[in-house]
């Protein structure tokens, strides 16, 4: 998987657990500690996102970031 795909593949998840839990970018930004900007990046895929903001915004949603050996995948990981 490319950054690209990669990124824009998390930025669909964090839109979508933002939606679902009715916050806006700006609500999401606040209670992350973040600007709404970073958020609007994370959601658009942008590749050069910091690391720290991001984790901040992925607790904040309960989401969580898994680093696991390429090629273990399973039927639930590529959801």
């Amino acid at each position: 998987m490319s950054p690209k795909e990669f990124t824009e593949s998390l930025g669909a998840k964090v839109r979508a657990r933002r939606a679902s839990l009715s916050l806006s970018q700006s609500d999401l930004a606040d209670l992350a500690g973040v600007s709404e900007r970073f958020v609007r990046f994370v959601e658009q895929g942008k590749t050069t996102v910091q690391l720290e903001p991001l984790l901040a915004v992925l607790s904040t949603l309960g989401l969580e970031l898994l680093v696991q050996p390429a090629g273990n995948r399973t039927a639930n990981s590529r959801s």
